[in-house]
C-alpha cells in the first residue's frame, strides 16, 4: 500500500485559506446587489477565479446590523473574525464591497491593519486587496480616505432618509416597523419601485376596544399608567389581550401619548442617546398634516384632553422641590450600591433605585419639611404587573445587612492564602458553562433568522396563491418570528453581560486582599461608586423578599470553607426587612 496516498499534495498545502464575510444592514435589502444570496454567489465565483486560494468551510454572517452606527467593539462578528485570525485559522477575508466591513473612518482602517498584523489580508470583489503594508504610509492614508468617504456617504444617506421620512409622514404615510398596539400590518396590494409588496396599518377591533378603555380611565378617572396597567391585569377580558402576556405602565404610557390613535402618523418622537432612546417634547414631533379616519380609534378632542390632563398631573408630582415651600432634609444622588445585583425575590425582576418622600409640618413654626429616603423598588410592581404587596425596600435597611455579610465573607477568604488557585479553577468552569449557554443562544438566533429568510422568499408565491399558506397567515408567521428574533437578541445581550461580569482575575483578587483590612472602615466612608464596584466584583446576585435576603456570591465558600456561617451559596440568616 502506498504510504503517501492520504497526504495533501504540495500544491494544496501552499494555497491561501479564504473565509467570506457577508453583511446586510437591514432585513430587507433595497438593492439587488446587497442581497445575501447574491453576495455569497459573487464571492464564491471571485474565490474560484484565484487558483492559489481555497475556500474555508466557515463564513461570517452579520444581519440587520449597521456598519455605520455600530462600533467595531460592538460588532460580534468582527470580533469573532479577529479572534480566529489571531489563532491563525485563515489567510484572506473576502467581502463583496469595502462597505461590508463597515463605514467608520478611523475604526475600520484600524481593524483592517490589526488583521494585517495577524497575517490576514482583506480582499473585495470590486477592488481586490485593500490591506496596505505597515510601511506603506500612502496606502494607509488612502485606506482612511476610503472609509472617510463611506462614513460621509452613510451620514448623507441618513439625512436623506430622515428628510424623506418627514415628507412621507406629513403626507400621512406609516413609516414601517412594528405596528402600534391596536393595529396590524396587512398587504395593501401596492408594489414599490423596488418590487416589494407594501403593507399598511389596519385597526384590530378587539385591541381597539382596549385602547378606548385605557383612554376612558385616563380621561374620566384621571388614573396614571401604573394604575391602569394594574386594572387591565386584574380583569380577564383585558389581561388576555395584553402585549407579551402582561400589561406594564410603559405600554400604557405609549398608548396614551401616541397620536396614531387619533389618526395622525408621527415621526421624530424619540431620538437615540448613549445607546438608548429618549422621548422628545411634542413640539419636536413631525405629524401628518391631516388625520386619517381609517386609523383613528379615538377622536382628536379626547386625545388632546388626555395630553393636557397628563401634563397637569406631571407638573403636580414632578415640580422641583426647591420651587415648593418645603425644606429638604435628605437626598438620594445617583445609583445605589446594590442596584446591579439586587433582584425581587417574588417575581425575579431586577430592582432599580428610587426615592420615597415623607412630608410634615412643624407645629410651632408652621414650617413644611420633607425627607427623601433612598429605596430599591421592583420595576414590575411599579409598572402595574400583579405582584406581592411588598414592592420596595429602604436602602438604609438592606445595605447594612449585605455589607455585614460581605465583611464576614471576605474575612473567611482571607484565612486561606492559596484560595485564588481554587477560585481560578472554579471560575474557569463557570465561565465555560456560560460561554456554552451563549453559543447555544446565538445558534438559536441564527436558526430564527434562517426561518425568517425562508418565509420571506415565499411571499411572491403567497401573493399569487401558489404557496400552501395564504398571504395573511404567512405574514403573521413572519411577524411572530421577527418578535422571537428581538427577544432572542435581548437574551443574548443579557447572557453576554453576565459572562463579562463572571471572571475574577488575579489582579481583582489582589485588589480585594489589599482592601480587606480596611473593609468596615471603607464602607463607612466610601462613596457609592466605590461600594458598587466592590460589590459587583464579589456578588453575582441578591434576591430580596420581606422575610429574607439571599446573597449568591461569585465564589461559593462551601466549596473551600465548609464551616462558613454563610451557607447555601450565600444565604444570609432570615431577617425581616
Amino acid at each position: 500500500m502506498d504510504g503517501n496516498k492520504n497526504l495533501i499534495p504540495d500544491r494544496e498545502i501552499h494555497k491561501k485559506r479564504v473565509r467570506m464575510l457577508l453583511r446586510v444592514s437591514s432585513d430587507q435589502q433595497l438593492e439587488s446587489d446587497g442581497d445575501l444570496k447574491v453576495q455569497r454567489q459573487i464571492i464564491l465565483e471571485y474565490v474560484k477565479s484565484h487558483p492559489g486560494w481555497v475556500l474555508d468551510g466557515k463564513e461570517y454572517f452579520e444581519g440587520s446590523n449597521s456598519g455605520y452606527k455600530n462600533s467595531v467593539a460592538d460588532r460580534e462578528i468582527l470580533q469573532e473574525a479577529y479572534k480566529d485570525a489571531s489563532n491563525g485559522e485563515y489567510d484572506i477575508l473576502a467581502v463583496y464591497k469595502d462597505d461590508r466591513i463597515g463605514r467608520r473612518m478611523w475604526e475600520i482602517g484600524g481593524y483592517i491593519m490589526s488583521l494585517k498584523s495577524l497575517g490576514v489580508d482583506i480582499y473585495t470583489v470590486k477592488d481586490g486587496c485593500i490591506s496596505p503594508e505597515h510601511n506603506d504610509i500612502m496606502g494607509q492614508m488612502m485606506l482612511a480616505l476610503r472609509y472617510g468617504n463611506a462614513q460621509k456617504s452613510s451620514a448623507d444617506t441618513g439625512m436623506r432618509v430622515k428628510d424623506t421620512a418627514r415628507k412621507l409622514v406629513q403626507a400621512g404615510k406609516f413609516m414601517g416597523g412594528k405596528p402600534p398596539y391596536g393595529y396590524q400590518l396587512e398587504y395593501s396590494g401596492e408594489i414599490s419601485k423596488h418590487g416589494r409588496a407594501l403593507k399598511h396599518l389596519v385597526i384590530q377591533p378587539k385591541q381597539a376596544g382596549v385602547v378606548k378603555y385605557i383612554y376612558e380611565l385616563s380621561l374620566y378617572k384621571e388614573y396614571g399608567s401604573a394604575k391602569i396597567a394594574n386594572i387591565l391585569n386584574t380583569e380577564e377580558q383585558y389581561q388576555n389581550l395584553a402585549p407579551n402576556d402582561v400589561w406594564k405602565s410603559g405600554t400604557v404610557t405609549s398608548i396614551l401619548t401616541n397620536p396614531i390613535y387619533a389618526g395622525y402618523t408621527a415621526y421624530n418622537r424619540r431620538e437615540p442617546l448613549n445607546g438608548r432612546h429618549r422621548s422628545l417634547d411634542r413640539e419636536e414631533w413631525v405629524l401628518s398634516e391631516r388625520a386619517n379616519p381609517n386609523l383613528a380609534i379615538i377622536d382628536e378632542g379626547t386625545w388632546q384632553e388626555v395630553q393636557r390632563k397628563r401634563e397637569m398631573r406631571s407638573g403636580k408630582y414632578t415640580k422641583p422641590l426647591k420651587n415648593q415651600d418645603v425644606t429638604v432634609i435628605g437626598r438620594n444622588d445617583g445609583m445605589l450600591s446594590l442596584v446591579d445585583v439586587l433582584y425581587c425575590g417574588y417575581c425575579g425582576c431586577k430592582m432599580v433605585n428610587g426615592s420615597k418622600y415623607n412630608y410634615w409640618t412643624i407645629k410651632g413654626t408652621g414650617e413644611c419639611r420633607t425627607s427623601k429616603t433612598a429605596i430599591y423598588k421592583c420595576q414590575n410592581a411599579w409598572q402595574g404587573v400583579p405582584h406581592d404587596k411588598t414592592k420596595q425596600y429602604r436602602a438604609d435597611m438592606v445595605e447594612p445587612i449585605v455589607y455585614g455579610a460581605l465583611a464576614e465573607y471576605i474575612g473567611k477568604l482571607q484565612e486561606n492564602d492559596n484560595i485564588f488557585e481554587q477560585i481560578a479553577a472554579n471560575n474557569s468552569m463557570e465561565k465555560k458553562r456560560k460561554e456554552k449557554e451563549l453559543c447555544v443562544a446565538k445558534k438559536k438566533l441564527e436558526k430564527i433568522r434562517r426561518e425568517i429568510n425562508i418565509m420571506e422568499e415565499h411571499i411572491p408565491e403567497a401573493m399569487t396563491g401558489e404557496y400552501a399558506l395564504s398571504l395573511d397567515k404567512l405574514s403573521l408567521l413572519i411577524d411572530k418570528k421577527t418578535e422571537q428574533e428581538k427577544q432572542q437578541i435581548d437574551a443574548i445581550r443579557e447572557k453576554e453581560a453576565i459572562l463579562q461580569n463572571t471572571a475574577i482575575t488575579a489582579n481583582d483578587w489582589e485588589d480585594i486582599r489589599k482592601k480587606i483590612p480596611t473593609w468596615r472602615e471603607m464602607f463607612l466612608h466610601a462613596d457609592t461608586p466605590t461600594k458598587r464596584v466592590l460589590v459587583n466584583k464579589l456578588i453575582e446576585r441578591i434576591d430580596i423578599t420581606r422575610e429574607k435576603l439571599t446573597i449568591r456570591f461569585k465564589i461559593s465558600l462551601e466549596e473551600f470553607l465548609p464551616q462558613s456561617r454563610i451557607t447555601d451559596n450565600g444565604v444570609v440568616p432570615e431577617q425581616r426587612l
